[in-house]
């Protein structure tokens, strides 16, 4: 037994194997209330490793759970294909054969269906030594041996066999339920997806795109482009508190509000914003709010009047690599039915850049817990400056990706505009 301490040491190595040597990851407990414990293994002495390896693998169709040499000595596990305990095929010493070899092991199988696994192996050539038969302490019984004559029991029981299709039954409804809300979640998607500009309004003086990239399969973050007529063009961005469906549902009321409302948006667009920040306030709950950031452009005389409310600073990057930005000009929507607003103005010139965006990208992390931050943003911006504004955009969201190549945890969206 020393020396199966030995090998069992050696191959409790986590380098020989990606999980805790032994452990039945499925059955750990998370309130650790008691600490872990399972059966391992069950060893079986076998005069030939390999035929009896056979035997398992190719008749009873068992699982190979460990095979490896230590020095001189073969290890072996075998599992059958349910249930966590191990059956160690070890191989018995000459002097031991008679001793070890040829038993009852006092192994007992249990199936859910005997008949059906007695006829399986039996068509293999696994010995029985007699049919399945109903004893007096209940279910169905029989016993079989392996090729050292080693004895098993094979169990079934009703309850087993009601307990195993109840099982089933649930796991294929959860199945089912869950391929029905991904179902779901993909239909959302592409709802939301139609929410955002399908035709980009006429401008003779800007060129200008955007685009998001939800971080699940819909998201709270909000951009559109809106023709005010008189030759006006707005340009809106918005990041809803929250993530997922809720933020969803929320970006959908606020894309409603703000299409319902755009027709007073040219000549009082103060009036525009305070009605839909009172629609928004109005049709959500205690705490929603979307940072908001609304832009006007003129394109005749390519002026930019804007509100920014709570929304991060729009980069306006000028054609002579000047940097200024627009920052918050007042509050976020939704929070205050009592809400005010600054309108502020820039006179953009053919070549300035105008960037809006949300926090997705500046906030992104990599491995080191660094930040994207406003500083890689803008040199990212300021690197590929001659690219069209949707390749910029394409360029910019790849350097994201390729800072943190994780999973994204928050929607990054961008809208660049560039003066012709």
């Amino acid at each position: 037994m020393t020396r199966f301490r030995h090998i069992i040491t050696r191959m409790g190595n986590p380098e020989n194997s990606p999980l805790p040597f032994g452990m039945d990851h499925l059955s750990l407990r998370l309130d650790k209330q008691d600490p872990y414990l399972s059966l391992h293994f069950i060893m079986v002495f076998v005069r030939d490793q390999e035929r009896s390896l056979r035997f398992y693998l190719d008749q009873l169709r068992f699982r190979l759970i460990v095979d490896q040499r230590v020095g001189d000595f073969r290890w072996i596990e075998v599992a059958p294909p349910d249930g966590s305990a191990n059956v160690a095929l070890v191989q018995a010493q000459p002097d031991s054969v008679a001793e070890l070899v040829g038993r009852d092991t006092r192994i007992y199988f249990i199936t859910e269906d005997i008949q059906t696994k007695y006829e399986e192996w039996s068509s293999r050539g696994v010995r029985f030594e007699s049919p399945p038969c109903k004893p007096q302490w209940g279910g169905i019984f029989t016993r079989f041996e392996d090729p050292d004559g080693n004895s098993f029991g094979l169990a079934g029981f009703d309850e087993l066999t009601h307990g195993a299709e109840m099982r089933r039954r649930a796991i294929t409804q959860k199945l089912e339920a869950e391929r029905q809300a991904e179902r779901e979640l993909e239909i959302a998607r592409q709802v939301q997806m139609r929410l955002f500009p399908q035709r980009m309004p006429e401008a003779r003086t800007l060129d200008y795109a955007g685009a998001c990239l939800p971080a699940r399969h819909v998201g709270g973050d909000y951009y559109d482009f809106l023709d005010l007529g008189q030759r006006r063009l707005a340009l809106v961005i918005g990041d809803i508190a929250g993530k997922g469906i809720a933020a969803a549902l929320l970006m959908a009321n606020l894309q409603a509000n703000l299409r319902s409302q755009c027709a007073t948006a040219a000549d009082q667009p103060g009036k525009f914003l305070q009605s839909v920040n009172q629609l928004f306030y109005a049709n959500t709950a205690d705490g929603d709010y979307a940072t908001f950031f609304f832009s006007e452009y003129d394109d005749e005389s390519r002026r930019l009047r804007y509100a920014n409310c709570g929304h991060l600073p729009a980069l306006l990057l000028r054609r002579d690599g000047s940097l200024e930005r627009l920052n918050s000009t007042a509050t976020v929507l939704g929070l205050f039915e009592k809400w005010d607003y600054t309108l502020e103005e820039r006179q953009l010139f053919p070549g300035d850049t105008l960037v809006l965006y949300t926090d997705g990208a500046t906030e992104s992390f990599n491995d080191s817990g660094e930040e994207f931050g406003e500083r890689r943003l803008i040199e990212a911006l300021q690197r590929h400056g001659t690219l069209a504004p949707q390749d910029l955009i394409g360029s910019v969201l790849a350097g994201v990706r390729s800072f943190n190549p994780h999973e994204q945890q928050d929607d990054i969206t961008l809208i660049i505009g560039r003066v012709r």
